[in-house]
């Protein structure tokens, strides 16, 4: 009877190992797997980052320093060449501002709503609602820009027909959800103890919000804007539409401007031999959009961290 019961015990621990060492196994295999698709998205962007820096040199050896930071004048493409990559530069951060001034007081002022004023039921449909504009197509926007924004614009303002205005304020549009919903998240995460001492130092419930609430929420918030900032730098359809393809060293809204991506946008069009001077432009600018997106997205990652608020 003893053998039996230590037979029983041998082959039930024999199983347990087999088993666990199975479970190992696969365990091993899940996280290599996992791991492997961690490295793919890794060397992605380390190729991207060496193909265009890569033609971006190229470009160097035929352009100097000074004739593409200095120079006033982006004519690449034209008998008379200039490659002043300010126009672009100035055309991006033009329409940029004009977004962001459309998406921050609609982005903040939903999250607000949303957070603060609005019932369960009205929040439950109004939020999707909003973020519903992210998945648009931005194409939509720029057509939307040009035939309806342009032309009810123009009817009290000397406008032209492609113009920084009106792709700015699509482009606000379509970042608000982006603005609005990372604020909402970061305005309800701020505890309700903050606000229930508000209320009983006496204050009102608006000045609660914008002495206590929004202060605590202030990392999220900031990061959210920056990365809009991000988004409006990086958008291509839109400003290709509305805003046209005119590189100016302008600071009026009314005239027709060239960013950065619509002139990688145009290039990439396939006009331009591959290998050539104008090819290599394509690098080039996008070399500077990179530099100046990561800049920003490493600003929102120290913001998020330096000042973010931390509760017990």
């Amino acid at each position: 009877m003893q053998n039996t019961y230590q037979d029983d015990f041998n082959q039930t621990f024999r199983e347990s190992l087999e088993k666990n060492a199975s479970e190992d196994i696969q365990e091993k295999v899940i996280a290599a797997a996992l791991f492997c698709c961690a490295l793919i998205s890794v060397f992605t962007t380390f190729g991207i980052v060496f193909i265009i820096f890569q033609v971006t040199f190229e470009f160097f050896q035929e352009v100097s320093f000074a004739q593409f930071f200095l120079d006033t004048k982006w004519t690449p493409l034209f008998a008379e060449r200039h490659f002043g990559v300010w126009p672009l530069i100035c055309g991006t951060f033009l329409t940029t501002l004009v977004a962001m001034s459309v998406a921050i007081p609609l982005g903040l002022c939903s999250a607000i709503y949303l957070s603060e004023y609005a019932p369960p039921k009205v929040a439950l449909i109004l939020r999707p609602a909003v973020e519903l504009l992210a998945g648009i197509p931005t194409v939509v926007y720029g057509y939307f820009a040009l035939l309806f924004v342009t032309p009810f614009l123009r009817s009290f303002l000397p406008l032209e027909i492609f113009n920084a205005l009106s792709a700015g304020i699509m482009m606000g549009i379509m970042i608000t959800p982006t603005v609005g919903s990372i604020s909402l998240d970061a305005i309800k995460a701020v505890p309700r103890s903050l606000r229930e001492g508000a209320y009983a130092l006496g204050i009102t419930k608006l000045e609660s919000i914008f002495k206590v609430v929004l202060p605590a929420a202030l990392s999220g918030i900031t990061a959210s804007i920056i990365l809009g900032i991000s988004r409006a730098v990086g958008e291509t359809m839109t400003v290709v539409i509305a805003a046209g393809q005119q590189p100016r060293l302008t600071v009026n809204l009314m005239e027709s401007v060239g960013t950065m991506t619509a002139y990688m946008a145009q290039i990439s069009g396939g006009d331009s031999p591959r290998g050539s001077l104008n090819f290599k432009t394509l690098y080039a600018v996008g070399a500077v959009l990179f530099i100046i997106t990561l800049i920003l997205n490493i600003v929102s990652y120290w913001i998020s961290r330096r000042f973010k608020e931390k509760y017990d």
